[in-house]
This record gives C-alpha cells, structure tokens and sequence, in this order.
C-alpha cells in the first residue's frame, strides 16, 4: 500500500488490494477488487494515525476529491472521524460513485465538522463485485461566505423563537395530523374521543392549508379515533383501524376494528382497502426500504391485545393474508416506537401508550426476516415511559435515537425529566444515560408554578429541525392532568438542551407538533381529563427564521429522485448542507417514520449536487423535504421531491445498499417465535379511565397524583380543581369513594359533609 493507506473492511467476501501501472497522473493508482461477496465490504482507507489522517477544525467543511475508474456501481466514498473520547467511528456515506469506464472527478463535500472531532479519514468503498481504481486524492477546507446573522425580532425572540396562537380555530377534535406531499394538513378527528359525535355516527377530518390559514372539512367513513397513519411511497395515506366501540362499565374496553382506508390527497377523500387480519385500536405504523408498511399492538375487535403482525404490500397494495406474514405471537403493546433501521430491522425503542412498557428491558430489536426479538439494555424506568417520544436524531446515518420523558397512567406518579441515547452503530448497543429534560413551569390547579424536584412530563411532541436540531415541547405532570409550559432545542453535535419559548397553549394529551414546509412547527389539541377540547392553534418560528434573509433554492432539475442518485438544485447563495426531512405522520407522541437524512454536497458555486442514498432503509421511499440550510443554519422553504421506492429497485445491483457492520453482536436475550396464540388478556382500565364515573370522553383517573390524600374530600377537590363539573355515578360501584351518600352523583354535597 502506498504510504498513510491502509487495507480495510469487514464481512464474507473474497478481494485483492494492488497498485496498478494505469493511473490518472504519475505511475501509479490503487485498485480494490471484490470477485465473490456475500456481505461486506473492502476500501484503502488513509490510516488511522495522527501522523496520517488529516487534521480539521470542528464547525468547517471540506471538499474532498478524488479521480476514479470503476466496473461495479456498488462503490461509495465513505467517510470516518476521530472523536477525542470515543476514538475513531464511521461518520457517514458521502457519495455513490457511477460506473466509469475512464478517468472521472468526483467531489463532495463533507457536513459541518461535528464537536470532538479532531481528524478524519476516507476512501472509496467497493461493496458488491467489480473493481474501483483511484487516484489523486484532493482535500481542502471550505472557506467562509456568510456574514454574521443579523437579528430580525427582538433579542428574546432571536434566542428562543417566537409563538403565535392562529386567529382561526381547528374545527375538528384531531389527534392525528398528517403533512401531505402538496404541503397541506391532514387532521383526523374521527369521533374525536366524544361519546356523542360517535353515537351520532358524525366522524370528522379536516384539511388545513398553511398558505391561506384555511381548513376544508372532509367526510370521515369511520371512527378513526386512535388509529394509525403513515404516508404510501406515492404520498397518499394509509389509516388503519379506529375505535370500534367505547367501553362498558363493567363489561368490555375500547375495540378496535379491521377496517383499512386511504385518503388520497388530490381528490381529498377517503377510499376501503380490504381489511386487516385482526383489529388494532392503538397500533404502530412503519414503513419498509421496500416500500410495504409493517404494523403491530393495539386492541382486538374483542378488547384484547393484538399479537398479530400485520403486512401492508406496496407491490400489491393490500394487506397481506395472515399466513404471508412472519409472526413471533409477541404483544407490542399500544403505538410502540418502532423504527426502521439502517440495514432493515426494526427498533422498539421502549416509548408506549398507556402504563408499563412491554416485559424484559424495555427495548429491543426485531428481525422480520429472522423472526426473532434481541432485549437492548439501558432504558431507564422502563415502565415509567407511558407517552414519552422517540426519535431517529440527525442525520439518520448516524443511526441515534433519543427519548425524552413519559410517564405511567396506571400508577400517575409524576412524569420524568428522562432521556436516554443510544447509538445504533455499535455492535452490541445499548441505552446511555442522557442530559435531563429542562424545566419549565406546571400548572397544578391556581396557574403555573415552577417544577420542582424530578418533575417532567408525558405527553411530550418531538419535531425534527432543518438545520439538524430536534424542538421538543407541549406536555403534562399527570394523566391527562396539570399541563407543562416548556419547549426546548436538543443539538445531537454537544447532547445538550437549550431552553426556548414554551407554547402558551396547553398541549398534553391527544396534542400534536409538527413541522411545516417553511420550516415552522404547527402545534393542535388538548384533551384534559374532563373532556374537553382545545381548538388553538399555535405555531412556532424557531431562532432561525429570525437571522435575517433566507437562502432560496432557485430550482430542482427533477423531483423524481432515484437511491444512488446525483441530484442538481440552484440556490441564490451558498449553502452548508441540504437534506430530505420525511413529513410528520403523528400522534400519541409517536412518529416513527420521522427521520432527517442528510445529502452530502458537491459544490459549484450556486450549482449543488446533491447525493442521495443508495440505501432505502435510510430513506424509505416517498415524498420528502428538501432543505437548503446556510452557514448560519438558515433553512429554505422546502420543496417537494418524490424518492423513488420499488421501480428503483427493480434494477438494483447483485449487493444490496451499503450498510456498515453495526448491531450485529447483541447480547441480549434472543427469543424466537412464541406459540401461536390468539391474543394478550388486557384490562378494559387500560386507558388510565374509570368508567364507574361521568361519560365515556370523561377520565376520571383510576390513580390520582401522589400529593392528592386518599379521602373524599381531597379527591373531589381535585376534580372541582380540574373542571371535571357533575359526574353521575354508573352503576352501583363507587371504588374511588366519591359518592359516599350513594345518590348516584359524585362528589355532591352530602358525600363532602361525609368526608
């Protein structure tokens, strides 16, 4: 090997590594050559030394180039760094080099050098048969365009951003918001969690135009309170389930049904697809690098919980029959996080709907393909993770996943101030110990105080940022109870919080956050425990929308990407980097198709490159955002481009998407398929409701707060606290003992003169 290049890669294959007489300049070039493979991949890689690797500067970029010849389209510029406390790791995929033939150019340019980060190394990866030879090898820092931001608010607003609660109202009671591919919203309601709307059949959606600050009812077939959502590769919608029936006192829980739709955003209007194999009130939705959708926990038709897997066919566009679709018999639980990851498994990152997490450590990772299920460690208070959020940190190649908050509706302590992080890319990973959640004020019944102690809170929105960062906001002490005012910015680069603006309006359960193409985040809904509902609308404008002028991307060539590709766009300045953030599809604190994956750029003055990924489990296929982000970390409105899914694959190479060696000596506890059973035994109090008390949209909390004392009187207070207003008593059971003088209404006055 030439001298500072060393030998490098992982995996089954068979390669040579040689120095060759045909080079681009001098006499020499290196050439790496795979003849078999069946995992893995070989690359020259300058060594791993401080005598070889190139210094750089955090915060800079660098253009890196390079003159190659190659016979395999599976080759990529692959980039690692040092990082001062953890020692050299793989950074990301920069380029995927086309066949050539000849002597060719290709440049890129690196993103912002992260914190800790003092050298880096690189090389051509060659991953499936075939041979790329290369040669002068260029590397030079990125100088500095931008002047200072300038501030356009004032110096508060600058620091920590701005709300503005709309004029107009949200018409519908949505607790499901969709960003759709033409930058409008899709709000499902349903029945709204009202027992009224549901008996009466009024089932409700809504569209809302962020441009013009207008919303378009829309029919609604069915009841899809509580179902899931998640956007097809074409950018229709796909919802499935909903609330079957409300509970009965004393008899079943909430239902879920098999009913399946589409909303179709052209046309505006809901069509069938067949039906599901079991009922899911409450499940997950994530979609493959294929394109399928994969879907797992919530209720049965019968109120238990559904052990089936279920199979959403792109190519079919249907949901598979049961016998089609692997199955371990596991119960997931209610809108368990489960992410897709980069070499197709799924991660249960541990965040839930209603009490306990799932049995073992909290978290794991699920092998469709294996059929088989690996606990992860480290989850702090695993059961104390109820309606916590989990998102996939940017870049998505850096495969890090962070969860914030949760609490327990069984048991309603206090919510957390928790987080934990774990990195995907190790090989046997495992949670670690985040920074705590800020504080900000709770209001505990006479406005809000400041939190005290460990206090933090469920109910918690988390919204990834163009310029990489993640707001997470809204939230609530208890169930359904003493809503949180704060907001704050986590910056994967320092692992660290900033505390920002908080929403002045309450948002805690059934609430929603997400981003907009003009990258502003919307925020809807409230649904206390009395029932009732909040039709605010607030919306955020972060720091960086106050910076002064925006870049502008002045044209896309084509907004029909392929994976591999190399996609042109014009900007009317420089840019730092671009990347595609996927639209929300979110709920319940859940949205685990949210991801921001990051193009690496090859810069010509105004003229940008953009790299996209050769890997389809980084970037699901469908419509996406495309960003433009200064040096400032400024971001362009987005526009919309459509990443192709299966017609792309249809042509793919012998070697799938490069995916570098992680995750592949877990420790944990493997459990293989269970035996087939029919369902997991649930209580009908699952939703942290007792139905002995008022009407069904009202929850009555079968645990109230610690600092609540066990009598009548400090009960009944509370509620009177938390407008709950006249409860009847259903039936003759009275198990919270608010209704002492048996008169069937709680908490009247004779059962305060009791106590």
């Amino acid at each position: 090997m030439p001298y500072c290049w060393e030998k490098s890669g992982w995996g089954d294959n068979d390669f040579t590594f040689s120095t060759v007489a045909d080079a681009h300049s001098g006499t020499k070039a290196m050439k790496v050559e795979l003849t078999r493979r069946v995992s893995g991949d070989r690359k020259a890689l300058i060594t791993e030394s401080a005598t070889c690797a190139p210094v750089v500067t955090v915060g800079k970029q660098y253009d890196l180039g390079l003159w190659y010849k190659t016979t395999t389209p599976d080759a990529s510029l692959t980039l690692f760094r040092h990082d001062t406390t953890a020692g050299w790791q793989y950074w990301t995929d920069l380029k995927t080099l086309e066949m050539q033939g000849s002597w060719t150019q290709a440049t890129v340019r690196t993103p912002e050098v992260p914190a800790g980060t003092d050298r880096i190394t690189w090389g051509v990866s060659v991953y499936g048969t075939g041979s790329a030879t290369t040669d002068d090898y260029t590397m030079e820092q990125v100088a500095d365009t931008l002047p200072p931001a300038t501030c356009t608010g004032t110096a508060e607003q600058c620091a920590n951003g701005k709300w503005d609660v709309l004029p107009t109202q949200n018409p519908v009671r949505s607790m499901h918001s969709v960003v759709l591919n033409n930058g409008k919203v899709l709000l499902i309601a349903g029945s709204g969690n009202s027992e009224e709307q549901f008996n009466a059949g009024t089932f409700t959606s809504a569209v809302y135009d962020p441009v013009n600050g207008t919303y378009k009812t829309i029919p609604t077939p069915k009841d899809m309170f509580c179902a899931g959502h998640v956007q097809l590769d074409d950018g229709r919608v796909l919802v499935m389930s909903g609330n079957k029936a409300f509970p009965v006192v004393g008899g079943h829980g909430y239902e879920g049904y098999k009913d399946s739709y589409i909303f179709d955003p052209v046309t505006e209007t809901y069509s069938k697809t067949n039906d599901m194999n079991d009922g899911h009130w409450y499940p997950s939705a994530t979609e493959l690098g294929n394109g399928d959708i994969i879907s797992f926990g919530g209720l049965r038709e019968d109120s238990t919980g559904s052990v089936t897997a279920e199979l959403w066919s792109d190519a079919q566009q249907q949901w598979l029959p049961l016998w089609q679709v692997n199955q371990t018999w596991s119960y997931w639980g209610l809108y368990p996080s489960m992410i897709l990851m980069q070499d197709g498994r799924l991660f249960y990152s541990g965040s839930h709907v209603f009490g306990n997490g799932t049995p073992g450590t909290g978290s794991a990772i699920y092998d469709y393909g294996a059929n088989t299920v690996t606990s992860v460690p480290g989850l702090q208070n695993k059961d104390e993770r109820d309606q916590s959020a989990s998102v996939l940190l940017p870049p998505a190649q850096d495969q890090k996943v962070l969860t914030i908050g949760g609490g327990n509706i069984d048991s309603n302590p206090d919510a957390n101030r928790l987080t934990d992080i774990i990195d995907l890319k190790t090989a046997n990973p495992s949670y670690t110990v985040g920074p705590p959640l800020p504080q900000g004020t709770v209001d505990l019944g006479a406005g809000p105080v400041a939190q005290t102690g460990n206090q933090g809170k469920m109910y918690v929105s988390a919204v990834l940022l163009p310029d990489g960062k993640v707001l997470e906001t809204g939230g609530a002490l208890h169930n359904r109870a003493n809503p949180v005012y704060e907001s704050s910015i986590f910056d994967p680069a320092t692992s660290t919080f900033d505390p920002v603006a908080p929403d002045p309006e309450e948002r805690g359960y059934h609430s929603s956050a997400f981003l907009l193409p003009d990258g502003r985040v919307m925020t809807t809904g409230d649904n206390p425990g009395n029932g009732t509902w909040n039709h605010d609308v607030s919306i955020y404008t972060p720091p960086y929308l106050l910076k002064g002028t925006r870049p502008t991307i002045t044209s896309v060539i084509d907004n029909e990407w392929v994976y591999g590709d190399t996609q042109r766009i014009t900007t009317d300045r420089p840019i730092a980097k671009a990347e595609l953030i996927r639209p929300a599809a979110v709920t319940h604190s859940s949205d685990p198709n949210q991801r921001f994956v990051d193009l690496p750029l090859s810069v010509d003055g105004n003229n940008v490159d953009l790299n996209v990924t050769s890997n389809p489990n980084l970037a699901p296929p469908g419509w996406y955002m495309l960003f433009a982000v200064d040096a400032n970390g400024v971001p362009s409105v987005a526009k919309w481009v459509h990443l192709q899914g299966p017609s792309a694959l249809a042509a793919e190479s012998t070697a799938e998407a490069h995916v570098h060696s992680f995750a592949d000596s877990l420790q944990g506890t493997v459990t293989e398929p269970g035996k087939k059973r029919t369902s997991q035994p649930v209580s009908p109090t699952i939703s942290g409701c007792d139905r002995h008390y008022g009407s069904i949209n009202v929850c009555v909390p079968t645990v109230f707060p610690d600092e609540v004392k066990k009598t009548t009187a400090a009960r009944c207070a509370w509620l009177k606290t938390n407008d709950y207003g006249r409860l009847k008593v259903n039936g003759k059971d009275d198990p919270l003992k608010l209704d002492p003088s048996k008169d069937g209404v709680a908490c009247g006055a004779k059962d305060l003169k009791r106590r």
